[in-house]
């Protein structure tokens, strides 16, 4: 027994030191900055006199589904001639990933720097091909808020949960300086449409002109931060040919006939050879970004400096209506007032979020769930997506028919005036913890058409939630022609039903 003990001590001891090890020092951490003088590039000599003729203004054009949004990455990194620079939250190592690895590598034998910013959050087993890329001497990557325990990194939070609940969340692709896309889109074949088990319905926006730059200096904030940390200082060294064999499972990837959607887009997708020989269609709108400081990550931040205190600047009070499409919607008890206090004003209220069967995190729906009855007591329009699994459904959004779906867009548009689009959930999460990163474009256009198109596709693809004459939630669809009422959260079962009660009833709001 006093032997068991004494290896029981033993081993928690070392899991002790392990959870305790340090972050390396980042005092000879190379020093780089955007280019910013890119008028004598391919997308400079297209893009500058195009812009020359919108003094002030941004041109903007939505990429709504996941085939435009892969092929528009993909085609600016074949067009890159000085650099990319990228910021996401997940980069998942699969068609997606690699296929958009391997243009990076691509571009950077061609001599283009490449830049890569990284959340550590979601990067379990990707050390070896984020080593590798580092390798590249044009290629540089970089993780914010990292692991320090690679193999458990559920060690760090029990010495460094302060931090490490802190995730960046930006989305940025930046090429050239000249252009960028910015949104709520992850990579990986969910976010693309081409996962044959579960897929996102999202919403990036492609942009140029000079918010362009905006969105490279912000970039540098993050790659200069306290929170962002060389690879090399953080994982192994890479594997003799490890971009040799990147590049060969980019290649299998390619002649692998599930990928036949991702080259299909590539060939058909003009928007890119559009730009480049200026044909290309924007909208010219005075555009801003808008993004939490990096020392978020740290919880050192100031709270006016906070996107959602800076977006309630800009909009100001809605006058006629807001629209707001949310995955992640959690109110709170704040959010319920405000909102009521709108509808109750006579602004019209909708909110297009996540049903119970599609959401992708219960938790989420807990904190969300409770808060339904007010919303709709003071007349606000709440659609919850369905888990649509129809081929026909996806028509136009992706590129496969064959998985469930789940709602992953975040935008907000008021009075038809104005259009937040970027990575901001409405939610503690986004608001308290987590970087964000998005635009707000003055384009009555686009605040018009695109909650306009999201409302008919709801008609559809969405359950409109109402309260019965007894004052009891109901769920309403249009299946055939037929219209059907749910009495209950429709596709959930009795274990689902009761785990959402239980967390409901936690004290988590603030971790959603």
């Amino acid at each position: 027994m006093k032997r068991i003990l004494s290896w029981s001590g033993a081993f928690l001891a070392s899991l002790f030191l392990v959870a305790c090890a340090q972050l390396p020092s980042l005092d000879k951490r190379t020093v780089s900055t955007a280019y910013i003088d890119t008028a004598d590039t391919t997308l400079g000599r297209a893009i500058v006199p195009l812009a020359a003729k919108h003094v002030g203004n941004a041109g903007v054009t939505p990429l709504m589904s996941g085939g435009s949004a892969f092929a528009a990455r993909a085609l600016m990194a074949q067009a890159a001639e000085r650099s990319i620079d990228i910021q996401n939250y997940i980069w998942h190592d699969d068609m997606a990933g690699v296929l958009l690895f391997d243009a990076l590598v691509d571009a950077a034998n061609r001599g283009v720097r490449v830049r890569l910013l990284l959340d550590d959050n979601n990067t379990v087993g990707m050390d070896g091909v984020l080593a590798a890329l580092d390798s590249h001497d044009n290629i540089e990557v970089r993780l914010f808020n990292p692991f320090v325990q690679r193999n458990w990194r559920w060690l760090g939070y029990l010495t460094d949960f302060a931090r490490l609940n802190r995730r960046m969340h930006n989305k940025s692709y930046t090429v050239d300086n000249q252009a960028t896309i910015i949104g709520g889109r992850n990579v990986g074949d969910e976010y693309f449409g081409a996962s044959e088990e579960f897929q996102f319905i999202d919403l990036d926006v492609l942009a140029v002109g000079p918010v362009v730059t905006e969105v490279s200096k912000d970039f540098d904030r993050y790659w200069e931060s306290a929170s962002s940390y060389p690879v090399d200082l953080i994982l192994a060294p890479a594997n003799e040919g490890g971009l040799d064999e990147l590049k060969a499972r980019a290649r299998s990837i390619r002649e692998d006939e599930r990928a036949a959607g991702y080259v299909k887009a590539m060939n058909e997708l003009p928007l890119v050879k559009q730009l480049l020989d200026g044909s290309i269609e924007l909208e010219w709108a005075v555009t801003r970004m808008v993004s939490d400081d990096p020392s978020k990550g740290l919880g050192e931040a100031d709270d006016h400096e906070m996107l959602p205190q800076r977006l309630g600047r800009i909009f100001g009070v809605p006058e006629q209506d807001l629209f707001m499409v949310s995955s992640y919607f959690v109110p709170t008890k704040a959010g319920v007032d405000y909102l009521t206090a709108l509808a109750e004003s006579g602004v019209q209220v909708t909110i297009l979020t996540n049903s119970l069967e599609a959401t992708d995190v219960a938790a989420v729906h807990a904190g969300y769930a409770k808060r339904r009855l007010p919303l709709l007591q003071s007349g606000i329009t709440l659609y919850e997506l369905k888990k649509v699994t129809s081929p026909a459904a996806f028509r136009d959004r992706g590129l496969t028919g064959s998985s469930a779906s789940s709602l992953h867009a975040k935008t907000l548009s008021v009075d038809g005036q104005k259009i937040f689009i970027g990575s901001f959930n409405f939610d503690p999460r986004s608001a308290r913890l987590n970087t964000e990163i998005g635009f707000v474009i003055e384009s009555p256009r686009l605040a018009q058409n695109l909650p306009a198109a999201l409302e008919k596709q709801a008609a559809d693809m969405a359950y409109r939630v109402f309260l019965s004459d007894s004052n009891e939630l109901r769920w309403e669809e249009v299946k055939d022609g037929e219209r059907i009422v749910h009495t209950s959260e429709p596709g959930a079962s009795v274990w689902r039903l009761m785990g959402v009660w239980i967390l409901s009833h936690l004290p988590i709001e603030w971790l959603l």
